[in-house]
């Protein structure tokens, strides 16, 4: 009878504590994800999860050939991630999912996403939701990978101590000043980064563009769906600007001391800042053709941006002048710029009936090279007394303004 009791005092025991095991199991079920709860995971506090993430019109089944071309390089190189696109069919499904009441509970999220008609904010808009639930990489439609992920952290990094990847996009810091390039002149790519979930950053992003687009209602008074954007307004409302923006914000907080494009320019080395991995601009972004971002030929090369499936300019148009057309048209070349920049003065300068008849004689020409989108071409015919405030004007209007 003696010796049964330590046997009975250690089956209680036992039964004990897995039932304080199951008790902790359950109470940290019920606090994941889909209950509200988004602090990161301690699982994956060591690496990022091995997730490819794309958004595009239809899924892959349906793919074009080019953008086949394009998934399959990031499937083949990456065999041990899982991939996965939203489409135009799912994407609200998932938000629905994540962010509704049995998720984050953001019905003011939900309410912006489907009053969104502007597809490439949209687009932005959901890169920024998957990133911040899921984490992994994300890339544009028609980026292809070059290298495999496990290639974008440098050795002398551990990946432990990384909570984001980021790329430098544009590094001409000497047109910050100018009046249609400089909200442009310093920002990271966009179109492919990697993160870990639950990063505060992407989220405060989110909120910004919520509050962005409230604020644009109210101004243009419309609905959001209403909204007139042109390309300015999507760089900076939630394109590679306003990416920028909050990523810069991030580190400033994390550090605590101001973090500023200084410590980007002509960077010769990746750099981590706050827990943030920042590589150098040929890293996501050669072959631009500024920027010193080389070319697609060298092992720092990462991906490669074909661009093809990037025509939402097309409804959100740059600045056009009408005598020297968009200054992006010099990519950059401070010769150029300064060129462009001349003549726009210089025509400014001119009596209003001579930049009208100048602007005539040059829609005529043009007409002639290009007869279908100018069919009934006029010589004589004055398109505006005031021209200048005629290109004013069509800046208030969707899609014109600056570049």
């Amino acid at each position: 009878m003696l010796a049964a009791k330590p046997r009975l005092t250690r089956r209680l025991l036992s039964g004990c504590i897995a039932f304080i095991l199951i008790v902790i199991y359950l109470s940290t079920a019920a606090s994941g994800p889909y209950a509200g709860d988004f602090s990161p995971s301690p699982h994956l506090a060591g690496g990022f999860p091995r997730k490819i993430w794309q958004t595009w019109k239809v899924d892959p089944l349906d793919f074009e050939e080019r953008d086949h071309n394009c998934a399959r390089s990031w499937t083949s190189k990456n065999p041990g991630h899982r991939y996965e696109v939203l489409t135009d069919q799912n994407d609200l499904y998932y938000l629905e999912t994540h962010f509704g009441p049995k998720g984050l509970n953001r019905p003011d999220i939900i309410y912006v996403y489907r009053s969104l008609t502007a597809k490439i904010i949209k687009a932005d808009l959901l890169r920024y939701l998957v990133m911040y639930v899921e984490g992994g990489v994300y890339a544009d439609i028609d980026v292809e990978a070059l290298r495999p992920l496990d290639r974008f952290v440098p050795d002398r990094f551990e990946e432990k101590d990384i909570d984001m990847i980021i790329g430098v996009e544009v590094d001409q810091p000497e047109f910050k000043n100018h009046s249609i390039l400089g909200p442009k002149s310093q920002s990271f790519c966009q179109w492919t980064f990697v993160c870990k979930p639950r990063l505060p950053v992407m989220l405060k992003l989110v909120d910004n563009i919520i509050r962005w687009l409230n604020q644009l209602s109210q101004k243009q008074n419309v609905p959001i769906s209403q909204v007139a954007l042109d390309f300015d307004d999507v760089i900076s409302g939630t394109g590679p600007s306003a990416f920028t923006e909050a990523i810069l914000a991030e580190m400033s907080y994390r550090t605590g001391k101001e973090v500023t494009w200084d410590m980007f320019h002509s960077m010769a080395e990746s750099k981590v800042v706050g827990g943030i991995l920042v590589l150098t601009v040929e890293a996501f972004a050669a072959g631009q053709g500024h920027s010193d971002s080389g070319n697609h030929n060298t092992r720092t090369a990462l991906v490669k941006h074909h661009y093809h499936a990037s025509g939402w300019p097309k409804n959100h148009r740059r600045y056009k002048h009408p005598m020297f057309g968009e200054v992006e048209r010099c990519n950059w070349n401070a010769k150029c710029v300064a060129e462009w920049d001349k003549n726009k003065a210089d025509f400014e300068a001119l009596p209003l009936e001579e930049q009208a008849k100048r602007i005539a004689i040059k829609q005529f020409a043009d007409s002639i090279k290009n007869p279908v989108a100018n069919p009934n071409p006029n010589p004589n015919q004055v398109p505006n007394q005031n021209p200048v405030a005629n290109s004013n004007a069509n800046q208030n209007q969707n899609p014109i303004k600056n570049p």
